[in-house]
């Protein structure tokens, strides 16, 4: 096994770990706003982790379905803080 297996293998730990802890805070977040950074960081390690485990099996697909989270997330996290700010998403 490659240093890059093993760095990758380190790598997907220490992302999973980040996204327990911010699924953790987006339970027990104490307010509304804590709730949406953690969500957004947790859209941001998904991202992370889809791009690891393409270089680590060497696929170029999942760099499509990275994009793809990467949008969605943007799409979510700006209409839930608009929501949250104003009252509605759409004027």
């Amino acid at each position: 096994m490659s240093i890059l297996a093993y760095a990758l293998s380190i790598c997907m730990i220490a992302i999973t770990i980040s996204m327990f802890l911010c699924l953790v805070r987006l339970i027990m977040g104490p307010s509304i706003v804590d709730r949406l950074l953690a969500l957004d960081t947790l859209f941001l390690n998904a991202i992370c982790l889809i791009v690891v485990l393409g270089i680590y099996w060497a696929s170029t697909s999942l760099f499509e379905g990275a994009l793809l989270v990467a949008m969605l997330g943007f799409v979510s996290t700006t209409a839930l803080a608009r929501y949250f700010t104003s009252g509605h998403v759409i004027d």
